[in-house]
């Protein structure tokens, strides 16, 4: 008997429909997986025979069974589609006549019929509804993954025996009921506040307003002065993500194969900090099948690149066009697949390879040669593209004696997020969600000068040479001041307060 049986392929964050065809016929002994399968796939006859097996079924030997993965041109990898594969060939043999085509069959199977934890089931989930499927099998592991996305009912199946069940006795498997994204948003306790930290009050202003618009920051300063501290800080004033952001990142980390078990939906802003030893394609991504790299990783979140003059040059040249366009391009052979890497780069580096050129009390044994070679791994257009430059200094002791604590990172975080709400309103019919993603339509339009404020940008673009991108760049960060200042214009004060995180590169 012929089947079809619905299921998908992943291809970066999106879907291809695949088909499982499956034909069993009293012809001659044979069990063949035809339409490009990868070694995962051609592994899964294995599988399946002793699955079968140890479920108590009889496995059609004597029979040709032929599965076509349709179409044909499309590369297969991986071992979800061992559950289609199983359901096709047990229907085929059954000659069941069920009406599956409104269901779509994900999951891989262990050899005692359970279903294993799968990777990508939220991007599947997804596609199962754009497609217009009523009804989704996965695996129970992943079942509050898939009930996410509310228009698709969700069927967690936890052995093949219990997926016979439902064949054969049309017994419903208990259906998981959808948890309310609301409940999964859980405050978590702050592991890092703003108020531990002494001193600093310039660098803490400056990452106040990097959180509030999404700028790239670079800290520069003497080793022990805090620029790390202030860095893994910066998320406890970040404003907390929305739903659709949720939705975004935990996508990359479900086709990554980074979403915990227990945590079907990533609610927090994530913090990656790659070692400068990272390679070009971990940090873009790539491979064989382009998986997500750190960039993409840190979508809606945090890059934090520590020692920053130590990453190979060749590796932070890759940052160039995702800083720009929010997303990466992979372009294999095989297939061209994009990922999205809208995320806020924290660069810290020391000024020389001695770490004391700005020290106005430790002297640098550096020669003026080896600083700037030194300051010259980081090219021009890298440092372009970065809105705040700040000078982190060494703290006073008085300073670091005082028992007092500083602003807290709460009330911090709540002007951040009265900022970005201001932006919300503002960007309601653009494609931008912060100050930081104007195109040069919305800087026109949002980010009009007085004449004041024209001829002080004026002489700064004429006294520090200012590049067209350092241009604009200087526009989008004195809306986001403005912002903070609960102004609807922008000020002279907004403008001189944004050019003074540019003096010191430009």
């Amino acid at each position: 008997m012929f089947t079809k049986i619905n299921s998908a392929a992943t291809l970066g964050l999106e879907c291809e429909p695949i088909i499982v065809e499956t034909d069993i016929s009293p012809t001659f002994q044979g069990f063949q997986i035809i339409g490009l399968p990868d070694m995962a796939i051609q592994e899964a006859k294995e599988r399946i025979r002793t699955v079968w097996r140890n479920s108590g079924l009889q496995f059609p030997n004597g029979h040709r069974i032929l599965v076509n993965l349709a179409p044909a041109d499309v590369r297969k990898e991986g071992s979800a589609f061992d559950l289609p594969i199983a359901v096709g060939m047990f229907t085929a043999k059954e000659g069941l006549e069920n009406n599956l085509s409104d269901c779509l069959f994900i999951g891989e199977l262990a050899l005692d019929g359970s279903l294993r934890h799968t990777t990508g089931i939220l991007p599947l989930a997804i596609h199962a509804k754009d497609r217009g499927y009523k009804k989704i099998f996965v695996p129970a592991v992943n079942a509050r993954e898939a009930s996410l996305i509310k228009e698709i009912e969700v069927y967690p199946v936890k052995t093949f025996q219990q997926m016979i069940a439902h064949l054969l006795k049309n017994e419903l498997i208990i259906k998981q009921e959808p948890q309310p994204l609301t409940d999964l948003f859980v405050i978590r306790e702050i592991e890092m506040d703003m108020a531990f930290v002494k001193g600093q009050e310039f660098a803490k202003r400056a990452l106040e307003v990097a959180a509030s618009g999404a700028h790239n920051i670079l800290l520069n300063g003497p080793p022990g002065s805090g620029k790390t501290l202030l860095a893994r800080s910066l998320p406890s004033i970040l404003p907390r993500m929305t739903e659709e952001e949720a939705i975004e990142v935990t996508k990359i980390y479900s086709v990554a194969g980074l979403l915990p078990h227990d945590q079907p939906l990533i609610t927090e802003r994530p913090f990656r900090s790659p070692h400068h030893s990272a390679s070009a394609v971990s940090l873009v991504g790539g491979g064989k099948f382009p998986k997500p790299g750190e960039i993409s990783l840190a979508h809606r979140g945090v890059l934090f690149m520590d020692e920053f003059t130590e990453f190979p040059r060749i590796v932070l040249e890759n940052l160039r066009q995702p800083l720009e366009d929010g997303f990466v391009t992979i372009a294999r052979v095989q297939s061209t697949i994009s990922y999205p890497a809208r995320f806020t780069l924290v660069a810290s580096q020391n000024p020389c390879p001695c770490g004391y050129a700005t020290d106005p009390d430790k002297r640098c044994i550096c020669s003026p040669m080896q600083v700037a070679n030194y300051q010259k791994k980081v090219s021009g257009p890298m440092l372009d593209r970065i809105d705040l430059h700040v000078e982190v200094p060494r703290v006073e002791f008085e300073k670091l004696s005082k028992d007092s604590l500083a602003e807290s990172s709460a009330k911090i975080r709540a002007r951040v997020e009265e900022a970005r709400s201001r932006q919300t309103v503002r960007f309601k019919n653009c494609s931008a969600k912060t100050n930081s993603e104007m195109k040069n339509k919305e800087i026109k339009e949002f980010c009009k000068l007085d004449d004041s404020s024209l001829d002080l940008l004026r002489q700064a673009v004429q006294h520090m040479h200012l590049s067209a991108r350092s241009y604009h760049r200087i526009l989008k960060l004195a809306r986001t001041i403005a912002d903070l200042s609960k102004s609807d214009n922008i000020l002279q004060v907004h403008v001189a307060e944004a050019l003074q995180y540019r003096a010191k590169v430009d």
